[in-house]
């Protein structure tokens, strides 16, 4: 009785000299962590914090760590040019949201107050960042910034990151962040939209200088959902790291074993259900381990296979590619997916195919394409044994690959495909023995076969992230209807309601003395079907000028435009923004262009997710669609998809079409251009230059075209490559017309030259 008394006076003196401290603010919050002792919490009041520059010093024990907690989830809002650092040790953050503003800094929420002060044993919890992008698409930043050792991001929900940056970035610097066992689990990544440049990964731990160091970090139990930044969604460039139970639903890109060694990939799922550009796993270097994953219907090619074994460099540097060595293949099963590659990238520089590579045990059931994998070199490095492929595949087998009649265990509507248990087990024997801490039991039952840890990670799938934020974003949002007769009230409708516009053009005739800006999603269509004149009094840089987060939908309208000076009909505007734009011009007849430089004209650091253009007629015109000002040689280009489709453009005096994506950056999927079943008539470029000019572009189909005296005697069409890419030409009339400059990439069939 005695000892029972004297344990609860100790409990109740921990807990008395434990406080509660409510803070209003930073400053406040700021006073409230140097004061604050092991156990403490301090409470931050809801409201909206703007322009919060928090530093938090202070240590709390493995017991009692101190808490900095929203009063309400979700309702401590943090906005404006706001950032949060942490040092110390045992620190817990808890509720925040930091929304509609962006860093100052490096990082969000950075685990370092100073060089010399890190954080340690210190974690973030039920927090969200959510569209806290720098204004300027080209400003890089981080939401999280991991130095020191044993932190953790649980539980959190990111989404909307649209500017330059690694949206978690694990920082090895030096020893003291290094061996550092940092946790990033149970949080939900969503929407990242594509970059169109290199650094845009979800997850990036290392970097080339730091790549031989051990980082142990390890990557469970999240959600990635529509994360489509770039090719490498998880970008691994050091040592001994892990990503396990992980959920990658949608998302074009992979995890990819970058730079370090001995890195394991086990027990995820890869959802692509279809989504061109879904990936799965790349793997580079020594000791790699890709273990008991599931590839459902993922139809990434190249470096977005649902799996790829890469070519290394003889003699490579840090930051070039390492030839793939003591790799294990292992217990993985392909449904439905796009053929993987042993030996991507092979070329005059990627020259050592994988060596010492066991792959073994692996299902593929595939019933649509017509082979299961690509060999780009030689793989005798590779050692293939009991891999199951369904009886339906014709593809010639390597030794090792068996077809044979699957079986289906389903997973809800999910089938995953079973197979015999492999009448071999000696390399199961020796792959148990050599496993050592790795996180994965290896079965002689083929590929994913446990429907049970499916079920599993889709149910966690759905906790992830913040408890208070939902994972779907609710965007449906009613048009307004506005009938416009003349210039100033277009100008007076997009003044007053600038997003979600529908503007009927009641006039005839329009007469513009500055650039109609469009900051939001606006329709402008006729009233009418007679011709509609616009004019301007004074020359204009443009007319229709979009911004970040603009769309314009020009459609069922017919313009004459001889009145009409400016440097072009429609651009995007200069400040470099990070919102994404769009542009659609449907059923537009437009004549007359003859002082406008340009249909349409992107400005640099300036991104559209889409360029359609259907069912138009141009005629009398100067340049088309203009997209060259990306210069830097870097990989960025301004148009993610664009579709020029059942249109005919006539006499013109220009270049038609130019698209330039420079530099040897292989991370991106765009731009991506459709240019199908149009007529073009009498148009010529000016200077010997092509018509239609298409400079690094990735994807291409032209297709079904007629070309009438245009560029006759010069180049119609140039292509100009400097990595891999995919060009289709096909089924194109070429009458009196130029020709086609060519590259290595260009598949041309059924062309006719009259």
């Amino acid at each position: 009785m005695k000892r029972l008394t004297c344990l609860a006076f100790t409990l109740l003196s921990i807990y008395a000299q434990a406080r509660t401290t409510p803070v209003r603010n930073a400053a406040e919050l700021e006073a409230a962590a140097k004061s604050a002792q092991p156990g403490d919490t301090v409470v931050l009041q809801n409201g909206t914090w703007d322009n919060a520059l928090i530093r938090l010093t202070a240590s709390g024990t493995q017991e009692k760590p101190i808490v900095f907690r929203a009063q309400t989830a979700g309702k401590v809002v943090i906005t404006g040019t706001s950032q949060l650092r942490l040092g110390g040790n045992w620190l817990v953050i808890d509720g925040w949201y930091f929304t509609k503003g962006h860093t100052p800094g490096n990082a969000v929420i950075d685990f370092r107050v100073s060089d010399r002060q890190l954080a340690n044993h210190c974690r973030v919890t039920n927090c969200a960042i959510d569209d806290f992008s720098q204004p300027r698409r080209m400003a890089e930043d981080y939401w999280i910034s991991f130095s020191g050792q044993h932190n953790r991001v649980d539980h959190c929900s990111f989404r909307n990151k649209k500017n330059l940056g690694v949206l978690v970035a694990v920082i090895l610097d030096d020893d003291r962040s290094r061996t550092n066992y940092h946790e990033i689990d149970h949080n939900y990544f969503g929407v990242r939209p594509a970059l169109a440049s290199n650094a845009g990964e979800i997850i990036r731990v290392g970097v080339s200088q730091h790549c031989q160091f051990n980082s142990n970090t390890q990557i469970h139990d999240n959600f990635f959902e529509h994360c489509d930044g770039e090719t490498e969604i998880v970008s691994i460039k050091s040592c001994s790291n892990v990503v396990r139970n992980n959920l990658f639903k949608e998302s074009q890109g992979d995890v990819v074993l970058r730079h370090g060694n001995d890195n394991t990939v086990v027990n995820n799922i890869f959802y692509g259900n279809g989504k061109e550009g879904t990936g799965g796993v790349r793997v580079i270097n020594r000791g790699q381990w890709v273990a008991n994953n599931f590839f459902y219907r993922c139809r990434g090619i190249a470096f977005r296979s649902p799996l790829s074994l890469m070519n290394g460099i003889p003699n490579s540097p840090a930051n070039r590619y390492v030839q793939v060595t003591d790799a294990v293949i292992a217990n993985n099963s392909f449904y439905e997916c796009a053929p993987i590659s042993f030996c991507e990238g092979s070329d005059a520089e990627r020259t050592l195919p994988p060596a010492n590579v066991v792959f073994a045990n692996n299902i593929f059931d595939n019933k649509g394409d017509t082979a299961i994998y690509k060999v780009f070199d030689a793989v005798d490095g590779i050692s293939f044994a009991d891999n199951r492929v369904s009886r339906q595949r014709k593809q010639p087998s390597l030794a090792g690959f068996e077809r044979t009649d699957l079986r289906v265990q389903q997973a809800g509507a999910v089938p995953i495909p079973t197979a015999a248990v492999s009448r071999n087990s000696a390399w199961i024997d020796s792959l148990r023995r050599i496993s050592g801490e790795r996180p994965f039991a290896f079965s002689n039952k083929p590929g994913f076969s446990d429907a049970a840890l499916f079920q599993s990670i889709l149910a966690n799938a759905k906790t992830c992230g913040a408890s208070w934020l939902p994972q779907k974003q609710s965007t449906k949002q009613e048009r307004i209807n506005i009938s416009c007769g003349n210039a100033e009230a277009i100008y007076q409708a997009l003044a007053g309601k600038s997003s979600n516009l529908r503007i009927r053009l009641t006039g005839s005739s329009y007469v513009f003395d500055r650039p109609i800006a469009i900051p939001g999603d606006v329709i402008v269509e006729a009233a009418g079907k007679q011709a509609i004149r616009i004019s301007t009094g004074t020359p204009l840089t443009s007319l229709f000028v979009i911004q970040g987060k603009g769309s314009l939908a020009l459609q069922n309208i017919s313009i004459a435009a001889d009145g009409l000076k400016a440097g072009s009909f429609i651009a995007s505007d200069t400040a470099g923004s990070s919102e994404h734009f769009n542009v659609a011009l449907r059923s537009v007849q437009m004549t007359g262009l003859v002082n406008c430089n340009n249909i349409f004209l992107a400005r640099a650091a300036t991104l559209a997710d889409s360029i359609i253009v259907s069912n138009c007629k141009f005629s009398q015109l100067g340049n088309g669609f203009v997209l060259e000002e990306e210069k830097e040689n870097k990989g960025y280009y301004n148009v993610e998809k664009m579709r020029i489709e059942r249109s005919s453009f006539s006499n013109g005096s220009g270049m038609l079409l130019g698209l330039y994506r420079g530099g040897n950056d292989e991370s991106t999927m765009g731009p991506d251009l459709v240019f199908a079943n149009n007529t073009v008539t009498g148009y010529n470029a000016r200077d010997n230059q092509p018509l239609i000019r298409l400079t690094g572009v990735q994807k291409t189909s032209l297709r079904n075209n007629r070309f009438e005296r245009s560029n006759d005697g010069q180049t119609l069409i140039q292509y100009k490559d400097t990595v891999r890419a995919v060009h289709v030409n096909a089924n194109n009339v070429l009458s009196q017309s130029g020709s086609i400059l060519k590259d290595e990439f260009v598949t041309e069939s059924n062309n006719t030259i009259q």
